[in-house]
């Protein structure tokens, strides 16, 4: 198989479905800035050296898979048969947010990104899964989208808010709270 096909040449590219859109087109930012958050994952999952931390960051990437063929797909053309996202998914995001908090301290302020990389790597991560679902909720008022997408990804950003401080706490290293100067 080869990896160039040189029909995108021309600034179009196919959904699943075979519908044709212009490379800029919301469905195409919405799955390539999910594509650009599994890549963070996959970094941060790299620097993790808890298995339970590498366990989850593995199934996150495998349901931001999930979801990019989701939103690759043409919901009007495509009967390709995609994988599905559950509550499931959801819950279990909630339920390691939970398990991570019961470690960690109580915030009192707003949290600056930083301390060490991984903890930086969280919060990018983070603000391309915010980029990601502000898409998916654009390209649900053209289209149609799976609430649950938008449920996961709300979700996840927050998975990875509290993941940053666990790493913090894994590392020894202190949350940076945000100063507001008055």
């Amino acid at each position: 198989m080869k990896i160039y096909t040189k029909t995108g040449d021309k600034g179009q590219t196919s959904l699943i479905g075979g519908t044709r859109v212009p490379k800029y087109h919301l469905r195409i930012e919405s799955y390539g800035t999910v594509d650009e958050l599994n890549s963070w994952v996959g970094l941060i999952k790299d620097q993790m050296s808890d298995e339970e931390s590498v366990n989850i960051l593995s199934e996150i990437q495998d349901r931001l898979f999930t979801i990019g063929s989701n939103l690759a797909s043409d919901p009007e053309r495509s009967k390709m048969k995609i994988p599905d996202l559950h509550e499931y998914d959801v819950e279990l995001l909630e339920k390691h947010i939970d398990k991570m908090n019961e470690v960690l301290p109580v915030m009192r302020s707003f949290i600056l990104p930083g301390g060490h990389t991984t903890i930086s790597y969280c919060h990018i991560a983070r603000c391309v899964c915010r980029r990601a679902e502000r898409n998916v909720i654009k390209l649900n008022e053209e289209s149609f989208v799976n609430d649950i997408i938008v449920k996961y990804l709300n979700r996840l950003s927050d998975f990875l808010f509290v993941l940053s401080r666990y790493n913090g706490h894994l590392l020894k290293v202190s949350d940076i709270p945000w100063k507001a100067r008055m």
